[in-house]
């Protein structure tokens, strides 16, 4: 039999000899390791949000705020102590056939001691006396306007606010001011609101019209889904077909009935970008003395325990100025510029227990 190469080898003498290939244990995973380098990178992902987060309110900060971005000046009051005021001041430019007048004036008033939140709906003719500022005396949603016109949003605002703690009797701790188009646009960013109205009612946007019965549009009874022009239409509208609903008190119930559905959208996963469409909407259009942080502590505080209204043959009283014009003034005062019995009707209300908010009262 002819012997094989591989025989000839294995008789070699210089053959290696054939040993099992011998297998290394599997080195067991290191999961310490892995969840290592995973919490490194969610951290590194966290940080770099973070930054891209804090650029973003800071770059808004700069657009809007006439505070600095690091100001917190807020959360000492917000966190304990004497009640927090803030104006909010809702108005239209001349683009907008509104000339800075101060449609909605509504004072948000947090009692942290009791964490409620009292909303006192400023009527917009509500006369005005003894503001060095303006010796003609004013309807105070003039205050704006008088301001704005004489050196710019900031003097408009502190106007408004100096008019209405000479009113109210209360501090004024902030004031944040959004035009018409900036509602708008919020309801936008967050893809539309949800509200419960609770009356059906029509309106009309001219005062010719609503004396002719030449409504516009309506709103139904029950749930409505609200785009940016509509929801404009229904917190803003003064002219309607039922009497209740178009006093300034009956808009500010709208107008925060609105602002909650907002601050609705602005929950859950979709928050960041949410909260980043309504930031680039509102540039142009909000302008306020509070910081980005302020502004995000006080979203926590739109739901409202108790609206306090000022109501006619309550408080208030209506009757004309010198020149005819329709304005209310205060019950009870010693002259005609005295608030002292404005200044305890309020100081009463908000120290009673919160309670359902009063059905509106009719206004003439």
């Amino acid at each position: 039999m002819q012997e094989t190469q591989a025989h000839r080898r294995a008789r070699s003498p210089h053959a290696r000899p054939i040993r099992p290939v011998e297998r290394r244990p599997r080195r067991p995973a290191n999961w310490g390791r892995r969840l290592k380098v995973v919490v490194l990178f969610v951290l590194v992902a966290l940080v770099a949000g973070a930054i891209f987060l804090f650029q973003r309110a800071a770059a808004f900060n700069g657009a809007v705020s006439t505070d600095s971005a690091l100001s917190m000046r807020l959360f000492g009051p917000l966190s304990g102590g004497d009640r927090v005021n803030v104006l909010i001041l809702g108005y239209g430019d001349e683009t907008q056939g509104g000339s800075y007048l101060s449609d909605s004036m509504n004072l948000l008033s947090i009692d942290r001691e009791t964490d409620t939140t009292a909303l006192i709906a400023i009527p917009r003719d509500l006369w005005v006396e003894g503001i060095a500022e303006v010796p003609q005396n004013m309807k105070i949603n003039e205050a704006l306007a008088i301001g704005y016109f004489a050196d710019g949003m900031e003097n408009g605002a502190n106007l408004a606010a100096e008019a209405v703690t000479h009113v109210t009797g209360l501090r004024v701790d902030g004031w944040i001011t959004l035009d018409f188009q900036g509602f708008e646009a919020i309801v936008d960013a967050v893809g539309g609101v949800t509200v419960e109205n609770p009356t059906a009612f029509s309106y009309a946007w001219a005062e010719e019209d609503y004396f002719a019965g030449n409504w516009l549009g309506s709103f139904d009874a029950g749930t409505l889904e609200l785009n940016g022009a509509d929801a404009l239409s229904y917190a803003r509208n003064r002219y309607t077909s039922v009497i209740e609903e178009s006093s300034d008190f009956a808009r500010s119930v709208r107008q925060q009935r609105v602002l909650q559905a907002i601050r609705a959208e602005l929950t859950g996963w979709q928050t960041v970008p949410k909260a980043l469409a309504v930031a680039d909407a509102l540039e142009g259009h909000l302008d306020t003395n509070v910081s980005v942080w302020d502004l995000a502590m006080l979203a926590g505080k739109l739901g409202v325990d108790h609206r306090i209204e000022l109501s006619e043959d309550v408080i208030l009283q209506a009757t004309t100025n010198s020149i005819g014009q329709y304005v209310l003034v205060v019950i009870g005062r010693a002259h005609s510029a005295d608030y002292t019995p404005l200044h305890d009707y309020i100081s009463e209300e908000l120290a009673n227990p919160p309670v359902p908010s009063p059905i509106p009262s009719a206004s003439p």
